[in-house]
């Protein structure tokens, strides 16, 4: 088993502080849902704390935790519906991805930052069964300050 002092969570840094989100999602096509996210350190720096808001009555507010799991980095994404879900997690090289293969939903997630890491720009697919994937949502962080 991996250890909080096994995983370098240093690249995780640049996700640090206040972002605005724009979105799209495939179920609301015509609706651009704004938001704000917050990333900041447990205390330690060894795991990362994300809250998201979204300004939409259809899209739920959550609450991440990025840091070791038993297999590696993981992802471990808690929301208002009460939905909870682990994805496998990695950033580097400015491009932050994120997966989970569950039985008739798989999720996959790629972003990127620009190069002066103000803007991070993003998606995240789906699959039944891992092979076909379809997209789901499209996201934009802005840095704020």
């Amino acid at each position: 088993m991996r250890t909080a002092t096994d995983i370098d969570m240093r690249p995780f840094a640049a996700l640090l502080g206040a972002w605005t989100i724009s979105g799209t999602h495939r179920l609301l096509p015509d609706v651009d849902a704004p938001g704000r996210v917050t990333y900041e350190w447990l205390e330690g720096e060894r795991f990362l704390l994300g809250r998201t808001r979204v300004d939409h009555p259809d899209i739920p507010d959550s609450l991440t935790v990025t840091g070791p799991t038993d297999d590696g980095l993981g992802t471990r994404y808690f929301d208002s519906r009460g939905v909870q879900r682990l994805y496998a997690t990695d950033l580097r090289d400015g491009t932050w991805t994120m997966h989970r293969a569950a039985p008739g939903f798989h999720q996959r997630f790629r972003a990127t930052f620009d190069a002066t890491h103000q803007t991070i720009t993003g998606a995240w697919d789906l699959s039944p069964d891992g092979v076909r994937w379809d997209h789901d949502l499209a996201l934009t962080y802005r840095r704020v300050g």
